[in-house]
């Protein structure tokens, strides 16, 4: 029965690396997946301004990964990453050269088969109404809600290719990369369904130019996928107050077992789940 653990939204902070990295050494896992938004940004940033960690995947992911894989030897996991809507793709080719040789691997819009499972990885969200758009698609169609900025708008760290960013959607992509047996599939995604307790943010009463705002930020065409294709398992993050929020972070979509893992307190919030029985899935606040 393998077992797997999921993280989100760690967004740098060492403190939260450091109990992951603690944790690992007691108990590890089969396969640890990381959902996005992994390095420092905005108010994170701030505590890794020093010489240690100028370059953050190199000088301090790389080297505590490094520092477990040694000490668990052939006990360390499969690790498999993908980056997020406020992780700068600039750096996307930092982690994938720091993870060769094993010590992690970039799932970006690919398929892994290991423990008798295939794993997908998806990184990009629906818009938001920030302005860095590395990571961000029009959902079903050019359609953005209230407050959210188009990702043809916004600024990009790598330069994109104008036919994937004036059309390409969600829906599109999920179309392309998911193969038709999704039964022993686990999708990593940063993004949230639409409409479930995964995607709730804390914008009740709010409005941009007298229209309200949608207290649902999820994806329309994952929540479609779910339900259309059940995959046996679903990963998700972005949403860091959606828990608090609605009291749940494990939802069923017919077959599919969906986990979130997105925390807005200061704890690093664990998902472990047995990949055959995901239903016994347990959230812990580290």
């Amino acid at each position: 029965m393998p077992l797997a653990w999921f993280c989100s939204d760690l967004h740098g902070h060492i403190d939260r690396y450091d109990k992951l990295w603690k944790r690992l050494r007691q108990m590890p896992p089969d396969v640890l997946l990381l959902g996005g938004d992994l390095l420092p940004g905005g108010s994170a940033l701030r505590h890794v301004h020093n010489p240690r960690y100028n370059d953050f995947v190199h000088d301090f992911l790389a080297k505590g990964f490094s520092k477990v894989r040694r000490e668990l030897a052939e006990r360390y996991p499969l690790v498999l990453l993908i980056m997020g809507n406020d992780d700068p793709r600039f750096h996307e080719s930092s982690l994938i050269e720091a993870g060769a040789g094993g010590l992690w691997t970039v799932l970006h819009e690919r398929k892994l088969d290991a423990l008798g499972y295939s794993f997908y990885g998806y990184p990009y969200v629906n818009p938001t109404p920030f302005m860095l758009k590395d990571w961000e698609r029009w959902d079903v169609s050019r359609f953005v809600d209230v407050g959210a900025v188009p990702p043809t708008e916004g600024m990009r760290t790598v330069p994109a290719d104008p036919r994937q960013t004036d059309w390409h959607t969600i829906r599109r992509d999920l179309d392309a990369l998911a193969d038709d047996d999704l039964e022993r599939a686990v999708f990593l995604f940063h993004a949230p369904p639409y409409n479930t307790p995964l995607d709730r943010a804390a914008l009740d009463g709010m409005m941009v130019d007298f229209a309200p705002l949608d207290v649902h930020v999820g994806s329309i065409a994952i929540a479609e996928f779910i339900e259309k294709r059940q995959p046996r398992v679903t990963l998700h993050g972005h949403i860091h107050e959606a828990v608090r929020l609605t009291g749940q972070w494990h939802i069923t979509t017919g077959r599919t077992h969906s986990f979130g893992a997105a925390h807005d307190g200061p704890e690093l919030a664990l998902v472990a789940f047995s990949l055959d029985s995901p239903d016994n899935a347990a959230r812990e606040l580290l």
